[in-house]
């Protein structure tokens, strides 16, 4: 089953901005430095053992369905669904990556109405970031999902100290990819609103090391011609390695830049 809605335009006036937007051009090839690797999405998931195997569950803004594909080694029973505004999990679903693949908005009614209180999970990392209306976003999470289910987000850390530091250089401050930076006290507040409660929050497991070579990389692409960019490649190799070797110190304090969130919806 496939579902297909109409793009909506990105609102940079949305009442739950949490954070000013920046206006920062943001470079596509730096996104691998910030990309899952495979055995952080099997980390992800280990985060939902905890609790009862489930049924179904939905990953939002799931691509080519990276993390259903790991975290199938850990819940074999389950059955993933994903929807994503991109064809992307068309070809996931034809690669049995998941079952169901869904194309646009969780917020399109349609969508809404055809998935509501099918999930036991659902899950979205890297992507409240990126919705148009985060408030929004969450509510139809929460429709999809039974009474009793969990929601798994991961986000930014708009927090971080790394933030602070690099501040429009901070590839998470860029402009159009990411709409709203939430604090994770902000976002606990908003699920506890729409009758969540929230069972956990870790600043640890969800960091990323990709700040210093990131922002290293950003800067010399803004500040240097394109060859001699790219000239400078074994300068962002130091950093990457900086950023790793850094990285098992920086995730237990609040230089960690992401958090992870899991609520459970309380029946009504």
């Amino acid at each position: 089953m496939t579902a297909t809605a109409p793009s909506e335009r990105h609102r940079a006036d949305c009442a739950f901005t949490l954070a000013r937007c920046r206006d920062l051009r943001f470079v596509p090839r730096h996104l691998r430095l910030s990309r899952l690797p495979y055995r952080r999405l099997r980390a992800a998931a280990r985060a939902a053992l905890p609790f009862p195997e489930p049924e179904s569950w939905l990953d939002v803004g799931t691509g080519f369905a990276r993390f259903p594909e790991a975290a199938k080694e850990l819940f074999p029973y389950t059955a993933f669904d994903g929807l994503d505004l991109t064809h992307r999990v068309l070809d996931a679903r034809v690669a049995e990556r998941v079952e169901e693949a869904h194309v646009g908005h969780l917020t399109d009614p349609r969508i809404t109405a055809r998935l509501r209180a099918r999930y036991d999970v659902v899950s979205m990392f890297r992507h409240l970031e990126h919705a148009p209306d985060p408030r929004e976003e969450l509510r139809a999470a929460l429709t999809v999902l039974r009474p009793g289910g969990h929601l798994l987000l991961e986000l930014p850390n708009p927090r971080s100290v790394f933030a602070v530091l690099l501040g429009r250089l901070w590839i998470p401050h860029s402009r159009p990819g990411h709409l709203h930076l939430m604090p994770l006290d902000t976002l606990c507040e908003e699920l506890e609103l729409q009758g969540c409660t929230v069972i956990s929050a870790d600043h640890r497991a969800p960091h990323i090391p990709y700040d210093i070579a990131a922002t290293t990389s950003l800067a010399l692409t803004r500040l240097l011609p394109s060859l001699l960019s790219r000239a400078c490649a074994p300068l962002v190799a130091v950093a990457w390695a900086l950023d790793h070797l850094l990285a098992p110190f920086l995730r237990a304090t609040r230089f960690s830049n992401a958090y992870r969130v899991i609520a459970r919806k309380e029946p009504t």
